[in-house]
């Protein structure tokens, strides 16, 4: 079944620690560089006394240079372009360490006293630059919040907490309580519950089980003056704003999530598979949408474009559409029975069962999309994910292919569909580059600019799931247009220090400017 498989972790190459941090994909080309920091300009120090107080109440506390920048490194593109030049992107912090929300407490309260900026950080696995420490300042490690605390076996609600990989929570809700949450990112073994959580994360069969925020049962978060606050734990309520959905997504700006409730299912024992070929992206997205409208819901339904059928199944003459369920048997073939109608009127069927088992083995590859490219000295690769209405996708598909192909340097762009809805879904796009060493930062944010510019107009999320951290900042202001002002408003009440996460998502700081103005 898809939920129920063992997940062999894809960058185990003897460096992979189980229920620790990796480091980012190219940490085994690049040590800590001693070079100026590639994206912090203004830092706040940490005084002597503070650095003494964090050792009396944190587990353990780390100053030394290389420690910080391999313990402040993620997997965003735009911090590896400083990383592979020498400088690394935030070697100013200091890291504590905890396991206790009571250690949580404490450090935030201190951090307070002090006024200095709070980053929490825990898989390192996000690609927005979400939880490095722009500012200085101290970085909170809540990986030691590694337990799950409590099953309701009726209500199919586990509480667990927020530092805990998602490889060996799913590893023991399996075996102990027979259940799934269904959330299968692709850097499922690189992150955790919490980063899930606050950065709006969706997994691979998210048409089944829905994104991270439609799981979430209830959290608890110590706010930014040390108060442990708890929301939720309710299936639905009418009872004012949902504040739940406040910190789901607020990536550390809001407050500090030690623990969620999530809802999960019984594990599947049955799942099936059809695959159907397009001549055309467009007539693939018709089909995803009428499915959706149907009122089908299989666990996975992606298409790929011609680009990326060939990279990833070896069909490059066709925009290839998997789809994949699982769970009661009636429901599945109903499911597939609709999926398979909608599909033989414009494609072409394929050998489904063949798609599926290549898709299962290698689904968890991140970075697939660059094979094919001989990586140089110049080349960057990364993604991009958004969500639009399905009357909108087929001309945001076009447009942005081309914005980010007509960007000088350009080697390719590409897309597939990965996660549907009844009014829209979500595009993953794919950009590769290949410019001089020294110009890659300016690639790198012409193509991002070109492909946002058509997303603002088209009135798109610029994210379906990865957040938007440090790399969205600058077109948060934009594409949020006058609710913008909702939000830094809920900052300035809950944080009204700024010094949760600052530099993210395009909010104000009193701190300094954003560092990407004048990264270099």
């Amino acid at each position: 079944m898809i939920s129920s498989q063992t997940i062999a972790h894809p960058f185990n190459r003897g460096k992979y620690v189980v229920g620790a941090p990796t480091p980012p994909r190219w940490g085994d080309r690049t040590p800590p560089g001693q070079g100026p920091a590639s994206l912090q300009t203004t830092v706040v120090p940490v005084p002597a006394a503070l650095t003494e107080a964090l050792r009396d109440v944190a587990d353990a506390v780390h100053t030394e240079h290389d420690e910080v920048v391999l313990r402040t490194r993620d997997w965003w593109a735009g911090s590896m372009i400083g990383e592979t030049a020498g400088n690394p992107a935030t070697p100013e912090a200091v890291i504590a360490e905890v396991s206790t929300v009571e250690q949580v407490q404490a450090v935030v309260r201190l951090c307070g006293e002090h006024k200095v900026p709070l980053t929490v950080s825990a898989g390192r696995s996000n690609v927005t630059g979400a939880a490095l420490p722009v500012h200085g300042g101290v970085v909170l490690d809540v990986c030691g919040l590694n337990r799950i605390l409590s099953f309701d076996a009726d209500s199919q609600v586990v509480d667990v907490q927020a530092g805990m990989f998602g490889d060996l929570f799913e590893a023991e809700l399996q075996k102990t309580h027979g259940a799934t949450t269904g959330h299968w990112p692709s850097a499922f073994a690189l992150s955790t519950v919490g980063g899930w959580v606050a950065c709006r994360g969706a997994g691979q069969l998210s048409t089944r089980y829905g994104k991270i925020e439609d799981m979430v049962v209830g959290l608890d978060v110590v706010l930014a003056d040390g108060t442990l606050a708890r929301f939720g734990d309710y299936p639905r309520a009418a009872t004012g704003p949902d504040l739940r959905q406040l910190f789901v997504g607020s990536e550390g700006t809001l407050g500090v999530i030690t623990s969620v409730r999530l809802r999960t299912h019984p594990l599947p024992g049955y799942a099936k598979a059809v695959a159907y070929g397009f001549e055309t992206f467009a007539a693939g997205l018709e089909a995803c949408r009428l499915i959706m409208q149907r009122g089908a819901t299989p666990a996975a339904m992606r298409l790929y474009d011609k680009l990326e059928s060939g990279t990833h199944f070896g069909l490059p003459d066709t925009n290839l559409l998997l789809i994949a369920d699982e769970g009661d048997p009636v429901l599945v073939d109903a499911m597939l029975k609709v999926s398979s109608e909608v599909c033989a009127a414009t494609g072409s069927e394929l050998d489904g069962q063949a798609v599926f088992e290549r898709w299962l083995d290698e689904r968890m590859l991140v970075g697939k999309s660059a094979d094919g490219f001989t990586p140089g000295p110049g080349f960057v690769a990364d993604t991009l994910e958004m969500a639009g209405a399905w009357s909108a996708l087929p001309a945001i598909y076009d447009e942005v292919v081309a914005a980010i192909e007509a960007v000088p340097g350009t080697l390719a762009a590409s897309a597939h569909q990965s996660h549907a809805y009844t009014d829209g879904a979500c595009l993953y796009f794919s950009l590769r580059g290949d410019v001089e060493p020294e110009k890659r930062r300016h690639w790198y944010r012409s193509a991002w600019d070109a492909a946002n510019a058509v997303l603002v107009r088209h009135g798109a999320a610029l994210s379906h799931h990865h957040g938007s951290g440090l790399l969205r900042g600058p077109y948060l202001a934009d594409t949020l247009g006058s609710g913008f002002g909702t939000f830094v408003a809920v900052k300035r009440a809950l944080d009204p220090q700024g010094l949760l996460n600052p530099g993210k998502l395009g909010l104000p700081s009193d701190l300094g400017p954003n560092p990407l103005d004048s990264a270099s």
